[in-house]
């Protein structure tokens, strides 16, 4: 720094920080004080000190700026840093001394004392001394004085040194973040007035102060007249020039150094004056500033108006500027702007000043020049602006229809290969729409212009390549229609094809020495292959292009450095080179050639005379395609009188618009159809006054935006007005009415809620915000108001911050609306700042009331903002009649509600209500909000309520009408009194006076109170419920609807018909004769035909397709499809995998039954019957039959004989099968045949099929099962049952306690005819319980039970016990076993042996008898009893006398029994030997041993005794086959097992008491045949 400082910088505690210590201090000072030598004392010294400080380091500045900065006396302050031009230290100074006098003026004064002591010394001695002393005396004090100089200078280098080090060592204590000593304060302007916001910030380092506009930075060269910045002695400002309404925003300013960032906001708010508008108010001056003493006052008359012209012609425009006082040959500073841009002296307009008249020219008007032109006078006491609107037309086409043509065409991103060019688009097409745009260039100094693009291209926007490298080009830009080509545009200015870098280079100027060697290139280095570039990004991507920028590398081998770029496909791995003959040499390509829609990869290779280097990485895929969407249309365009000739349109801006270029204005006269534009060049405002109209006209506006993608669809038509002037006879009241009912919701110890209602009239707008303003009152004395808020509030409800606690506050409120900001509300009460304490809730606020209707209508309110010590759980609504006493309030809901609105019913129609609210916590009610403005209960004519309708579509939707809208009125709908902020739910549109909201996808969600208010009417609304029931009646509705079908009586079936064939049909339900209907299959349609037999019966709707048969071919799905106007419907029947195989094999089948019922044939084929008495029937009816028909039985293919089992009556065979077993099971077959032909019938009674036939079967025997019984025998107890028909294959188990009996020696069981028992063989009291017989019949059983238990067993072991004792006493008992024959005839002489077995035991004693006498063993009749078994009876030769009766006598103690036989002697047989006769035990007659083999072999009948008979010889009995039958039947009556033979034994033992009873005098024959000896 070289000049002074502020005097807050000298005493800030940061300045000077080279003093740390009071000793450090006095010894600078005294060596600074004392030191006449200086670095620049001379040119001599300070060009000696520069040539020796050359070349050494830079240093630092700290201790020269202290001796710069110090507060010592204002004497020359000596130092010994060598500086250059700039200030800069780069080393230290020796001081050369060339004179007593040099050397002596840098003494200090104790030097200087101690020099005149010195001197006088040596003029004494001059006295006494020769000159030689003198001067040894001077050089002696010359050295001296050298010596501590060079003291002083190494002394301040260590002191500097020290400092330095210091500051290094303590950096963190000298740097501070910064901090605003001065903070900017909001300002309130008018319009057309400049405003300056100010700041002061400390902090070290220096802080960079960055100022921002609604967080945008501010760039001042960017708005050169508008925007002024300054930054002096850390006091930083802002100056706005001519502030509008856009200037109303929040501007920030921020501070940031190394330690930190700090910012501070202030708002500025620009309003509208109210009266008679000046727009032209003087801006604040800052003092009278005086030329020569003198005040001056500028004046601008003779004002240039409005001004219209043409491309092509040219136009000046004046005003005369009057300055007061005048002074001769002085002239002010007169400046031109347009659109708040600088103009300067140009080809295209020129500047003339003739002393009083200042004048701008323009030479060739284009449409760039259309805008706002402003003149600025300046003196040095202030300046004077004028400005005016100028309109450029385009000029006439030189073909018809032909387009307007481009403007502010400028080059972007000049490069060595390329030069992006961009314009605007026009905004006259002419009627027919701009199909693209052709880019011209032309090199500087000629005339010739190339075509740049083959095709037009659409983007505003395009790279030009094939440029020379280093030449400068001009470009312009044509548009093209259908019609023709439109005039080139203006020229752009000229732009060099080079690098920035290079063009920098160029306009640069070189830097000062600095005793730095820099190095700006790099050497070349041989033989190097550059890096990989990097950074590799695409900057720009469009249809038609796409712009790649990359970084050069780092290293060496930079010399000649060229890029390859190169591309790919995205989803390949093949790489292609895109500029294969020229290297590019700039860090910038344009592609183009690429396919649109394709995604691309790029990487960038460098090259050098070394060779190609590596690829860069590669970019992220990159579809070609615009990026850059073409901006949505404009919304609501509001029209405003402004003079007679103009009106002010304003509308909302494009939503969600990219890279705006501005807006263009159409209007139209009312009826006339044909638009005009009202600028022909973009403003990016959303308000403008458009010019030129026709007084009293009555006009309609539409606005479309425009980039560079192209420009928007029209805006909605605004509503007409009329072209008049808006003061004294426009619109009585553009902006509101002031609101009022100021209440307060909440205070604090420094702030407020206040809330308040909404203006009685809007205005012509709807309103966009609120202003509130605060002011103290002191002992009733108010203060002056201050804005609470900078920016416009929405809600009516506002915090106002920074009060005092314990003061009493008064507020205003202002609305503001498009049209500007009304006038303040009236001053509220008196509200004092103190902190709410009570623990109910404040009050509610923001009444509304709607939807007033005779009988009801709906209040809503918001909840309070002081919510006391608990959360607001509730609301309680009171009403009474306005003209009621307070005393009638009364509630209308007993139970407090959470909802914020209630619709309150059962109102007297034509009266007026009041309403409040209150709300509840759980602390208690809180206070009432304000009593709502007087509600009459009336339905006003006209009134109309929302309708749901559901089109022919199937879309909800739900409607309002409303008769009495104005053109500003809107409706607004809600969800249950809420605004609806969900889109993706409903779509809400307008058309004249109805709207409507669709819903876009019914669901649950959508349930709820959907309301419609109408603004800028008298509270036009209504509501309508959707509740869950009624959203499941609309969706079905809507279905209904959206799909309308035919109704169906049946759907699409199948059945078959006689010979087979198939029928698909189904029924309709109310089709017209005009139906339609498609027979499909597998999604081909189906012809009439030999196949496909189609039938459509329009009076029964029965529509019928008939085939003959089925085939393979024939899977797949039909399809009846039925049109009958917008109706349709279909019935589907899918006949795939084994449906259609059962349905195949089902229609092949009737097809043969058909045929096989032309002959004789089976009508129930072949079945079986099981009668009660368990015979098996198979039987089947037949028909068709006539006498020769012949019906044959078989089984397993063998044919069945007829007898008496087979049988035919009324129409049906049968054959029957009596006690079937095992045998019987096969396959039986009946064949019935004649002329007419064949027909067979099977049934399979093998394996499965006879099992359910037996299962069959013993279900008949299980139910004809008797109650089981109980009865004893000797053995034990028997169980039994008898069965109708018993057979060996039923399955019986027994069971004992419910589980099965395993048999064993004591158990058993087994069948006697009928008759099935269980036998328990020596019974005990472990055999009691319960059992059961069990029989099987395949689907269950039947069970028989018994208790054997208590009495029952009891009376059964008894008689056991009984029976056994008498069992042992008949087995015991002496008993001939048998072997005696009846009669015994043999011939005289003969020897007769007979044997017989006895039993008994003991052994009983043998008696024989001969004609009841007993008889003793001799040698003619030998008597025998052999081993207690054989009795023998021997004769060794027979004679008469031995003929009689003789009997065998056994007794023991257990009984007694006898045998007899009759011996008859026959003469004159020769001796054949001797016959003995053998029984076995059973009593069967066998022959002895001595038998002939062959008379052995004659079987003997079984010895049988029978009452009332007699025995027959023996010579009697049956042929050998008899026997064998015989003993085969018995074989197969007896069955196996003990109970069988128990059985036996018991008929033998009976049969033996009859033989042997005391009265027995019968006999049974035996006949046998003797044998001779």
């Amino acid at each position: 720094m070289s000049g002074s400082i502020p005097f807050y910088q000298k005493h800030h505690r940061h300045y000077d920080r080279g003093y740390h210590s009071r000793e450090a201090e006095s010894k600078l000072s005294h060596y600074q004080s004392s030191s006449r030598y200086t670095a620049g004392s001379s040119a001599a010294s300070s060009t000696s000190a520069s040539s020796r400080s050359r070349g050494l380091r830079e240093t630092s500045s700290s201790w020269l700026e202290a001796s710069r900065l110090s507060l010592s006396p204002k004497r020359a302050k000596p130092t010994y840093l060598a500086v250059d031009k700039e200030n800069q230290i780069i080393g230290y100074v020796v001081p050369i001394f060339r004179g007593s006098q040099e050397f002596a003026a840098g003494y200090s004064d104790a030097q200087e004392a101690r020099v005149r002591d010195t001197a006088a010394y040596m003029a004494r001695r001059d006295l006494f001394s020769s000159g030689l002393e003198m001067e040894r005396s001077e050089l002696v004090a010359r050295r001296e004085a050298m010596r501590e100089s060079a003291e002083r200078i190494s002394l301040n280098k260590r002191i500097h040194e020290h400092g330095e080090h210091f500051k290094r060592m303590n950096q963190d204590s000298l740097m501070h973040p910064p901090e605003f000593v001065i903070k900017p304060r909001s300002h309130t302007v008018w319009e057309k007035q400049c405003v300056r916001l100010h700041c002061t910030v400390s902090g070290w380092p220096d802080p960079r102060v960055v100022w921002y506009k609604n967080n945008v930075a501010i760039d001042a060269l960017a708005n050169p007249g508008k925007y002024k910045l300054e930054s002096r002695y850390n006091v930083h400002s802002l100056e706005i020039n001519k502030c509008d309404f856009e200037d109303t925003a929040q501007y920030c300013v921020s501070a940031m150094n190394t330690q930190g960032e700090l910012s501070a906001i202030a708002s500025i708010v620009v309003k509208r004056f109210k009266g008679e508008v000046d727009e032209y108010l003087p801006s604040p001056r800052h003092g009278p500033v005086s030329e020569y003493g003198i005040t001056f006052q500028t004046h601008i008359v003779d004002k240039f108006g409005v001004s219209f012209g043409r491309e092509g012609e040219t136009m000046s425009l004046g005003c005369t500027v009057v300055i007061y006082p005048t002074l001769h040959r002085y002239q002010p500073e007169v400046q031109w702007y347009r659109d708040d841009v600088l103009l300067s002296p140009s080809k295209w307009h020129q500047m003339h000043w003739s002393g009083d008249k200042a004048t701008l020219t323009l030479n060739h008007l284009n449409k760039e020049d259309e805008g706002l032109y402003t003149l600025r006078v300046t003196t040095k006491s202030g300046y004077e602006t004028y400005s005016s609107y100028v309109f450029v037309r385009d000029a006439d086409a030189e073909v018809e229809g032909a387009p307007g043509a481009p403007l502010d065409v400028r080059c972007l991103d000049a490069n060595k290969d390329y030069i992006i060019v961009t314009w605007k688009q026009p905004a006259v097409d002419r009627g027919d729409s701009i199909l693209g745009y052709f880019v011209d260039r032309c090199e500087v100094g000629t005339n010739h212009w190339i075509q740049c693009n083959d095709t037009p291209v659409k983007f505003a926007r395009f790279p030009v390549t094939g440029l020379v490298e280093g030449r400068s080009f001009v470009f312009r830009v044509r548009a093209v229609n259908k019609c023709g080509m439109s005039h080139p545009s203006r020229v752009s200015e000229p732009v060099a094809a080079m690098d920035p870098a290079d063009r920098a280079r160029i306009r640069g100027t070189s830097a000062p020495w600095t005793g730095q060697i820099i190095v700006t290139e790099e050497e070349p280095a041989e033989g190097v292959v550059p890096d990989r570039p990097l950074e590799l990004q695409v900057t720009e991507a469009t249809k038609n292009y796409v712009v790649l920028s990359w970084k050069p590398p780092a290293g060496k081998g930079l010399e000649g450095v060229m890029y390859y770029v190169e591309k790919c496909v995205s989803g390949t791995d093949s790489w292609q080179r895109v500029n294969t003959e020229i290297p590019v040499k700039s860090p910038r390509f344009a592609l183009f050639d690429l396919s649109e829609g394709k995604s691309y990869s790029f990487r960038v290779r460098c090259c050098n005379s070394a060779g190609v280097g590596e690829p860069s990485d590669p970019t992220e895929a990159t579809t070609v395609g615009d990026k850059l969407d073409i901006p949505s249309p404009p919304g609501r365009v509001v029209p405003t009188r402004n003079t007679d000739t103009s009106v002010v349109v304003s509308w909302e801006a494009s939503q969600d618009a990219k890279e705006l270029v501005g807006y263009y204005i159409e209007c139209s006269l009312v009826g006339s159809n044909e638009w005009e534009p009202c600028n022909n060049k973009p403003v990016k405002c959303t308000r403008f006054i458009c010019h030129g109209l026709i007084t009293g006209e009555k006009y309609v506006f539409r606005v479309r935006a425009v980039n560079a993608a192209g420009l928007s669809q029209f805006s909605p038509e605004s509503e007409p007005v009329e072209v008049k002037a808006a003061i004294g006879g426009g619109i009585p009241h553009a902006s509101p009415t002031p609101p009022y009912g100021i209440s307060v919701l909440e205070c604090v110890r420094d702030s407020m809620v206040l809330a308040w209602k909404q203006p009685t009239f809007i205005g012509g707008a709807d309103i966009t915000g609120y202003f509130v303003d605060y002011r103290e009152v002191i002992d009733g004395v108010p203060g002056k108001w201050h804005e609470a808020n900078v920016r416009a509030i929405s809600e009516r409800a506002y915090r106002v911050s920074d009060l005092r606690e314990n003061m009493k506050y008064q507020f205003q409120v202002r609305a503001a609306n498009m049209a500007g900001v009304g006038i303040p509300s009236l001053p509220s009460d008196t509200f004092l700042c103190e902190e709410w304490t009570i623990a109910v809730p404040g009050p509610p606020y923001d009444l509304q009331i709607l939807e007033v209707r005779s009988d009801s209508l709906v209040l809503l309110w918001k909840a309070p903002v002081y919510q006391g010590r608990d959360p607001v759980n509730g609301f309680y609504v009171d009403m009474k009649e306005a003209e009621a006493p307070h005393e009638a309030w009364r509630g209308v809901n007993n139970k407090a509600m959470e909802k914020i609105f209630m619709k309150i019913k059962n109102l007297k129609e034509a009266e007026s209500y009041v309403f409040r609210v209150r709300a509840q916590n759980n602390a208690g009610v809180g206070k009432t909000s304000d009593v709502t403005e007087p509600v009459t209960a009336v339905t006003k004519p006209g009134t109309t309520e929302i309708v749901v309708d559901v089109d022919d579509d199937g879309v909800i939707s739900l409607n309002f009408e409303c008769c009495d809208m104005t053109q500003d009125s809107k409706f607004v709908w809600s969800k249950n009194y809420q605004a609806i902020t969900d889109s993706s739910r409903v779509t809400s549109e307008t058309k004249g006076n109805k709207s409507k909201i669709i819903f876009n996808s019914p669901e649950e969600e959508d349930v709820g109170i959907y309301s419609c208010l109408v603004t800028h009417t008298d509270g036009t609304s209504s509501s309508y419920t959707l509740s869950e029931e009624e959203l499941k009646r609309l969706l079905q509705i809507s279905h209904d609807h959206k799909f309308p079908i035919i109704p169906l009586k049946s759907e699409l079936a199948v059945e078959l018909l006689e010979k087979g064939r198939v029928r698909f049909w189904l029924q309709a339900d109310g089709i017209s004769a005009n139906g339609k209907v498609d027979y499909i299959f597998n999604d081909n349609v189906l012809p009439q035909g030999e196949k496909y037999k189609m039938n459509f019966d329009k009076n029964t709707g029965v529509i019928e397709m008939i085939m003959e048969s089925l085939t393979p071919a024939d899977e797949g799905t039909f399809t009846f499809q039925l049109q009958d106007g917008k109706a349709t419907n279909q019935s589907s029947l899918v006949l795939i995998g084994d449906v259609f195989k059962e349905l195949q094999k089902e229609s092949e089948f009737q097809r043969k039954e058909w045929f096989r019922k032309q002959g004789p044939h089976f009508i129930d084929y072949l079945g079986y019957e099981v009668t009660p008495e368990c015979c098996v029937v198979l039987k089947c009816k037949v028909g068709n039959m006539k006498k020769e028909t012949s019906a044959l039985w078989y089984k397993d293919g063998h044919e069945i004989k007829s007898d008496q089992s087979l049988g035919f009556t009324e129409g049906v065979l049968k054959l029957e099968i009596a006690q079937i077993s095992k045998k019987d099971a096969g396959v039986y077959e009946v064949v019935l045949k004649d002329d007419r032909g064949k027909d067979t019938s099977t049934l399979n009674l093998t394996d499965k099929g006879f099992k359910d036939l037996m299962n069959e079967v013993f279900g008949f025997i299980a139910n004809s099962s008797t109650p089981l019984k109980i009865t004893s025998t000797s053995e034990g107890i028997r169980l039994y049952t008898f069965v109708s028909y018993y057979n060996d294959l039923l399955p019986v188990t027994w069971h004992y306690k419910d589980s099965a009996i395993a048999f064993s020696d004591r158990i058993k069981s087994g069948v006697v005819g009928d008759q099935l028992w269980l036998q328990i063989t020596e019974p005990t009291e472990k055999d009691t319980g319960k059992y059961a017989i069990e029989f099987s019949n395949g689907k269950g059983g039947v069970r028989r039970t018994v208790e054997l238990a208590g009495q029952a067993f009891d009376d059964a072991f008894a008689e056991f016990q009984r029976l056994k004792a008498a069992a042992i006493a008949e087995r015991s008992r002496a008993r001939v076993a048998g072997g005696l024959p009846d009669v015994v005839t043999i011939q005289e002489g003969k020897a007769l042996n007979l044997t017989c077995n006895i039993s008994g035991d003991p052994v009983p004693e043998v008696t024989w008898l001969k004609n009841d006498k007993e008889i003793t063993s001799d040698d003619h009749c030998i008597l025998k009893f052999e081993s207690g078994k054989f009795a023998s009876f021997t004769i060794t030769g027979v004679n008469t006398s031995d003929t009689g009766k003789y009997s065998i006598l056994v007794k023991n103690k257990y009984g007694t029994e006898s045998g007899d036989f009759t011996l008859e002697i026959i003469d004159g047989t020769p001796d054949l030997g001797v016959t003995s006769y053998w029984t076995d035990a059973e009593g069967n007659v066998v022959f002895s041993p001595n038998t002939p083999e062959e008379k052995m072999r004659t079987p003997v009948m079984k010895t049988q005794k029978r009452k009332g008979e007699k025995r027959e010889s023996l010579a009697r009995t049956s042929t050998v086959q008899e026997a064998e039958e015989s003993r085969h039947q018995e074989g197969q009556e007896e069955k196996p097992g003990a109970a069988e033979t128990e059985k036996q034994e018991d008929g033998a033992e009976e049969t033996a008491k009859q033989e042997f009873s005391p009265n027995q005098s019968e006999s049974t024959e035996e006949q046998g045949n003797t044998q001779e000896s």
